[in-house]
């Protein structure tokens, strides 16, 4: 066998370790390169219709008699409107927290009333997502240490989809009046 034949001291012959490479990568397959290049491609899109549907559900949330604060820095209210202007020109994002009047129990109920939204730990997605961390991802915590870790048994946290926002905002209704 020639030198240039071997791989190291493995043992593999390079025509082993070109097969290997074929087919288990360094390369993505054509599909997921398709796949890769339309989320690419719709990102701008995309990111219009998620922070324009934020935007309202963040208004929505503001005026809403059982929401006791919102966190979106696109709102005129927010100490960080003035920096989401200037970083964020096209829209602050789809993120959004909110406390809702009642705690730690209004904040399950409003969770268990959804119908729409996904109750997910997640982010980012195409559809909308909510969690209560108080009563989730936190919840091994106790109150205090989850309020120093920014997490008030009141707060619930939204990413924003892509659905129409009407129907977003009809979801955000009905579990806002069970909770």
């Amino acid at each position: 066998m020639k030198f240039y034949e071997t791989f190291g001291d493995f043992g593999f012959t390079m025509k082993a370790r070109m097969e290997i490479l074929r087919v288990f990568g360094p390369s993505l397959a054509p599909f997921n390169v398709w796949q890769l290049l339309q989320g690419i491609e719709t990102l701008p899109v995309r990111m219009d219709r998620h922070c324009a549907n934020a935007r309202l559900v963040a208004e929505f949330l503001q005026s809403h008699p059982k929401v006791s604060w919102v966190n979106y820095p696109g709102l005129d209210s927010s100490p960080y409107k003035k920096l989401a202007t200037r970083y964020l020109p096209k829209g602050a994002g789809s993120l959004i927290a909110f406390g809702i009047r009642g705690g730690f129990e209004a904040g399950v109920k409003f969770i268990e009333g959804l119908t729409f939204v996904s109750h997910l730990a997640n982010i980012g997605d195409a559809k909308s997502l909510v969690i209560h961390p108080a009563s989730t991802t936190h919840r091994q915590l106790s109150e205090e240490e989850q309020r120093k870790a920014g997490v008030p048994p009141d707060m619930v946290r939204l990413s924003i989809g892509l659905e129409s926002a009407n129907d977003i905002l009809w979801d955000l209704e009905q579990a806002l009046a069970k909770a």
